[in-house]
């Protein structure tokens, strides 16, 4: 009876034990609680020993009969594959392996959900074992394509390098892929690496990631000015896709394009999406390089909202009063010219650009009435120069200068400060021009 009883106590507390392994959170050992976690403690003591092949058979009892015993069977499995793979010779067994790895990634997914992350390990894993396997590059390519899709701006960096490497030996061995097609995934790539710039992903790595992927795409297809032309010029002008836009100015300033309509055309319709100062500059100077001053005024403008640099301001304004000298409104002119230098003073080609204006508006300004009112126009334009520091322009200046006896006949002294009437109303010392041999 005792015997009876202890025995039946003992198979109490053992039912109880086992109750309470089947309900540790996060394990489900299944029927046969005592083999799973016996099957368990032993292969991953063997994980931990590197000893791969004698961890197979308590991996695999597990993932026959307690396949959702717990995440760690397919991760560590992984593992353990990995290590059989890189162990073994005979390439049927390789093959073999490489199969139940990825497959093994397949499962997790089934038990344990986590399809992103899981997808960019299944590829990172792929890429591995089968980069330098032609007549894989198919099926490497559609794991790619799925896990590109299904993590989006998830994408490991380390995965991003890869598809462009798996797209790029894909092409040049003959898949049917066009050059289209490529540029496509290369945009999305890069649309990729540029949000995790913006999103906190470390720059250093992302920039170095973009710079391969570069590499990559334009040792897959010629990218050339007649590529961006043919190939994306249609497509954007069809669709008007602002990532495209995008990716067409960048390719044309890479690819020194710059002349081209559709560059121009790239850059309008991304600074009306997002407006930034080197685009709008760019569309201003380019407006104005094809003669359209109306538009260069226009953006020249817009750049000059969009910065905070009063270097970069005063550049702008610089430009502007260029526009404005050409189209003969010298007063709007001197007014650009003078806010480059309010924003920068150290901008003395606004100096030189205000002497012009004064240099070439003797037949504008004269009077006709005093030779030395009249060539106050040229001394003003001297003191311009002057400040320009060009030495050139200042003797040009000077030997338009009232002469000596002109000086005397009407009766003035040189340093007598006189008035510049006309548009310049300014007021300058009068000097002589120099003596002519």
């Amino acid at each position: 009876m005792k015997f009876l009883t202890k025995h039946l106590l003992s198979l109490t507390l053992f039912v109880g034990l086992a109750t309470i392994a089947a309900a540790q959170p996060g394990w489900n050992w299944g029927d046969s609680v005592d083999i799973a976690k016996e099957k368990n403690a032993l292969y991953t003591d063997f994980l931990r020993a590197s000893n791969f092949q004698s961890a197979v058979e308590p991996l695999n009892w597990l993932l026959k009969n307690t396949p959702d015993l717990n995440e760690s069977i397919y991760i560590n499995g992984a593992k353990i594959y990995e290590g059989l793979v890189e162990a073994e010779a005979d390439p049927l067994k390789v093959l073999a392996l490489k199969g139940k790895t990825l497959n093994l990634y397949d499962s997790r997914i089934k038990y344990f959900d986590g399809e992103k992350d899981v997808m960019n390990r299944k590829a990172l894993t792929a890429y591995k074992f089968y980069k330098s396997e032609q007549k894989k590059y198919t099926e490497l390519k559609a794991l790619f394509d799925q896990s590109f899709a299904i993590n989006g701006n998830d994408f490991y960096s380390s995965n991003l390098t890869a598809y462009m490497d798996v797209i790029r030996r894909y092409k040049l061995t003959g898949g049917a892929i066009t050059d289209e097609e490529v540029f496509a995934i290369y945009s999305n790539v890069t649309d990729v690496i540029e949000y995790q710039m913006k999103n906190g992903g470390n720059q250093s790595r992302l920039e170095k990631t973009a710079e391969y992927v570069d590499k990559l795409l334009t040792s897959t297809v010629e990218v050339d000015c007649n590529f961006v032309e043919e190939k994306l010029g249609p497509k954007f002008k069809e669709t008007g896709d602002i990532k495209l836009a995008k990716k067409i100015f960048s390719l044309m300033l890479t690819q020194k394009c710059t002349d081209s309509p559709l560059a121009l055309d790239a850059a309008i319709a991304i600074n009306e999406n997002e407006p930034n100062f080197p685009i709008a500059k760019f569309i201003a100077s380019k407006s104005a390089q094809d003669g359209d001053k109306e538009k260069a005024v226009e953006y020249y403008n817009r750049a000059i909202e969009l910065t905070d640099d009063n270097t970069k301001k005063s550049e702008i304004y610089l430009s502007l009063a260029r526009i404005q000298s050409s189209n003969g409104d010298k007063v709007s002119s001197r007014g650009s010219a003078r806010r480059a230098l309010a924003f920068d003073p150290s901008y003395t080609d606004a100096y030189k650009l205000i002497g012009d204006l004064y240099m070439t508006s003797f037949d504008d300004c004269k009077g006709g009435q005093s030779k030395v009112l009249d060539r106050g126009v040229f001394i003003a334009a001297y003191d311009m120069y002057q400040k320009s520091g060009n030495g050139e322009a200042m003797s040009a200046a000077k030997a338009q200068f009232p002469s000596i006896a002109e000086i005397f006949s009407e009766n003035y002294e040189e340093g007598q400060v006189i008035k510049v009437d006309c548009w310049i109303n300014q007021s300058v010392k009068i000097e002589r021009r120099p003596a002519t041999n």
